[in-house]
């Protein structure tokens, strides 16, 4: 009897490749795409159907594998109860579809856990921010009032003693704890200036038009941050600045083929340094102090609408890419971004871009519920409503942008893996809070849902509002 041929479950006929949505074991982790002939093309396009000898002859090694019949046919989780899990960790295939597991039931995050041991940051990491003489604040911190920015206050400021240039962005979903949190850290932090900047409503919403048209969500921080406010790092003359990211979200960039490893040790390349500096040097301009060219690669990304480099190499940004397309539609909020760009690059007067390493500088572990009690207590942090919540507490609508990553990869629309799927799932292999609190945050607090979640409402209701 004849058998009726499937293409796999997560792989996708895409011009002249199959592309497979999900993340698979080590020994073929990033070996997303399968280039074909225009004979497999062919056959595969035409699937599902009875395949003669010479379409199985065709097919090749694809046969039981991308091709297969009815009964070999996988089958995505519709909710997290029906989902397969991790032997060590909390990862599954309902909020990562398309997660594979090897012999032992390890997900390949666990599987590749002593190879990236050593990825702890894109950009440089510092143990010491001296002094400047140059400037009235020693480093700014792009801050939102959340635990992750919270905490890198607490440490710069009271623990190193610097004089810190706190920036935030007022969005227009600021929840209330974060709210609250500022005009606490306000009265805590006698040696931090604090600055909020907002953006008018109507910019705004030319803004999030287009980024719901290209994301379902109108997330754009840090992005727009940065152009808001890298005009006022170089105006003050900054010699550093920091932002709030925690170690699973700069590790989730590398998961999520968006960095590769020697993106994580850049600052140390010292011939690609050399090369970077003496083209500098021939051009008459000073050459970069580390952390220095990240920042102006971060910063020329945002000003331009597309990174051709990067997706040259087969890396891509899409969160970063929609959120330059979308800012581009105001066309004048980059115009003093891009003066300040130039200026910077043309005077060496750039602002580097640096890192602690929040494990070392926890002891070990950055342990949210550790670091939680330390907030509370010495910076009069105003934890979220919902206690156990650890990700992204600063936001109201935080949720949409985990639901609209969520349900856009789990039907094969993007492929960037949900960026909350990847750092519960890290947090989860890292022990940075119990497996019990990690499933809660999972089922209920990430916005993993194929139904459109409560808190959706209230973006709509901001992209609608015409007063």
């Amino acid at each position: 009897m004849s058998e009726i041929y499937y293409i796999q479950n997560r792989w996708k006929l895409e011009n002249n490749k199959l592309y497979y949505y999900g993340l698979r074991n080590k020994e073929n982790l990033f070996k997303n795409s399968v280039k074909l002939s225009e004979k497999q093309k062919n056959v595969i396009f035409s699937l599902p159907k009875e395949l003669s000898e010479d379409e199985k002859k065709i097919l090749g090694k694809l046969l039981d594998n991308q091709i297969v019949t009815f009964e070999n046919l996988k089958h995505t989780p519709g909710n997290i109860r029906e989902a397969h899990f991790c032997k060590k960790c909390c990862a599954n295939d309902f909020i990562i579809p398309g997660l594979e597991f090897d012999e032992n039931g390890l997900c390949p995050l666990c599987q590749t856990a002593d190879d990236v041991s050593e990825l702890k940051s894109v950009v440089p990491i510092v143990d010491n921010i001296p002094h400047s003489e140059k400037s009235r604040f020693d480093i700014a911190l792009f801050y939102t009032g959340g635990k992750d920015s919270t905490f890198l206050l607490y440490y710069l400021a009271k623990v190193k003693k610097l004089r810190v240039l706190a920036l935030t962005w007022e969005i227009p979903y600021i929840s209330e704890s974060a709210r609250k949190s500022i005009e606490n850290a306000k009265k805590k932090f006698s040696n931090v200036e604090f600055i909020i900047r907002t953006v008018n409503n109507n910019d705004l919403r030319k803004i999030y038009h287009k980024l719901y048209e290209l994301s379902e969500n109108t997330c754009a921080c840090p992005s727009l941050a940065y152009i808001l406010f890298y005009p006022e790092l170089v105006a003050n003359r900054i010699p550093y600045f920091m932002a709030g990211n925690e170690p699973v979200q700069m590790l989730g960039l590398y998961y999520n083929h968006m960095a590769p490893k020697f993106i994580y040790g850049l600052d140390k390349n010292k011939l690609l340094s050399g090369i970077i500096n003496f083209g500098r040097i021939i051009t008459l301009r000073p050459p970069f102090k580390p952390g220095q060219l990240q920042t102006l690669t971060t910063m020329r990304q945002l000003a331009r609408k597309n990174s051709a480099v990067m997706d040259l190499f087969g890396y891509s940004n899409p969160l970063v890419s929609n959120v330059v397309k979308a800012i581009h539609e105001v066309p004048e909020l980059l115009l003093p971004f891009k003066k300040a760009i130039k200026q910077s690059s043309r005077t060496g007067n750039i602002p580097a871009f640096v890192h602690f390493d929040f494990n070392e500088i926890c002891g070990g572990t950055y342990n949210w519920n550790n670091v939680k009690h330390i907030l509370v207590e010495e910076c009069g942090w105003v934890p979220p409503d919902e206690t156990k919540k650890a990700l992204h507490t600063s936001c109201k609508i935080e949720r949409c942008k985990d639901h609209s990553q969520f349900v856009r990869f789990y039907h094969c629309k993007t492929k960037m893996i949900p960026f909350s799927s990847l750092e519960i799932s890290l947090a989860s292999r890292n022990n940075l809070a119990s497996k019990e609190d990690i499933i809660y945050e999972m089922e209920n607090l990430l916005g993993f849902s194929l139904e459109e979640i409560p808190e959706c409402v209230l973006m709509h209701e901001y992209l609608e509002d015409k007063t």
